[in-house]
């Protein structure tokens, strides 16, 4: 079971971030501070958690990659899902959760093939079908611009887990205490610098300014770390 860092300072703090470049580049003075990494690699989730995890690979001089994880979409409410597909296939359902959502086998298997679908063509779109670089006896820091169920987060750690790291370290801007439990005994360290306790959790609360981002800003992302050579993708 791994540690949790957190600034203190900012626990249950609304809007204190500028934005997501802002987010990393606080994320990784701060990791710089307390979390000794060797032989680094950032691993970032899209859409979020790119312009995050750039900033750190760029702090730290780290390779960066791009992780496609997708969470899958409950059919009557997308915004909330019961499970996630990982960039090289991998399902990983939140059974109790599936169970009490009382779905039919029918149902979680087209759910699942369309979010297969869905990381196949994000996985070509941003990563142009290169497959992930080897993490065995690396240490992996992934990222996000934020922990909601923490779910997505998840289904990463145990797919970067079976490449032989020597290390998981995940590193996030802002999350909730269930998204923390959930993954603090999956990973080595857990950096999160904002912990939000509050009934309703938001990822966006973080954030001064907040957007979904589209696929051109996230080529645009990918462009600027490949031209800072820290990605070999895009």
């Amino acid at each position: 079971m791994g540690e949790v860092l957190e600034n203190r300072l900012l626990r249950d703090q609304n809007r204190i971030f500028e934005d997501r470049a802002d987010a990393g580049r606080k994320l990784a003075a701060f990791i710089r501070e307390r979390v000794r990494i060797e032989n680094g690699i950032v691993c970032a989730i899209p859409a979020g958690g790119v312009p995050v995890g750039i900033e750190i690979a760029l702090a730290a001089g780290f390779p960066f990659t791009v992780a496609v994880v997708r969470k899958i979409q409950i059919p009557w409410n997308t915004e909330a899902g019961f499970g996630a597909v990982t960039w090289d296939g991998r399902v990983f359902l939140n059974e109790p959760f599936v169970t009490r959502l009382g779905l039919t086998k029918k149902e979680i298997e087209a759910a699942i093939e369309k979010t297969r679908e869905n990381v196949r063509a994000r996985h070509e779109k941003y990563t142009r079908d290169r497959q992930m670089p080897p993490v065995e006896g690396k240490d992996v820091i992934i990222t996000d611009d934020g922990l909601a169920s923490g779910y997505t987060m998840y289904a990463a750690v145990q797919a970067i887990r079976s490449g032989s790291p020597r290390k998981v370290i995940v590193a996030v801007p802002t999350g909730s205490p269930g998204a923390i439990a959930l993954l603090k005994p999956e990973t080595d360290c857990l950096v999160c610098l904002n912990i939000r306790t509050t009934y309703s959790f938001a990822v966006a609360d973080a954030y001064r300014h907040w957007h979904d981002l589209s696929d051109e800003e996230i080529r645009v992302e990918l462009g600027r770390a490949k031209g800072a050579g820290i990605h070999r993708g895009e």
